[in-house]
């Protein structure tokens, strides 16, 4: 769902696939050197990434930006962690949510708004190898139901 000087970058499709979301947070990232020209040329993924609370601070691990490839020294480690930046109360409420049995945070799409690079995470729930089947089905038969009003 773009929204308004919302500039979508990358998705984590796989994401609403393996988990229930049960709410989601917006979230800054501090960048550092030439990360956020690579960023700007699409040259990332969050497919493989997930984010932890430690030590009073938000966390994105395995985010990978490629290496931009004018930025000669100042190009850094691509998968290195970075941080999130999130309100004090709203970093409190994801450490005690994520304590809960089962739950994980999850980021969900890259985007810039108003010039600033920023992550929605998710608030997820592992799903079942049969949650994952009937999700499939319920699509699959929705795809359906619009091919029989489309040949109509």
């Amino acid at each position: 769902m773009p929204e308004k000087g919302r500039k979508i970058v990358t998705v984590n499709r796989k994401a609403r696939h393996e988990y229930f979301i049960e709410e989601t947070y917006d979230a800054g990232i501090v960048l550092s050197g030439t990360e956020v020209k690579s960023i700007r040329a699409g040259k990332s993924s969050i497919q493989d990434s997930f984010a932890k609370i430690e030590g009073g601070e938000a966390w994105i691990f395995n985010m990978y930006i490629a290496p931009y490839e004018f930025g000669n020294r100042y190009n850094l480690d691509p998968r290195r962690p970075r941080k999130l930046l999130l309100h004090k109360s709203q970093i409190a409420q994801l450490a005690a949510k994520t304590q809960q049995k089962g739950l994980t945070l999850v980021p969900l799409q890259l985007y810039f708004e108003r010039g600033y690079a920023k992550l929605e995470l998710g608030l997820g729930k592992g799903k079942k190898f049969y949650d994952k089947r009937e999700a499939i089905a319920q699509r699959e038969a929705q795809r359906e139901a619009q091919r029989e009003l489309s040949e109509r």
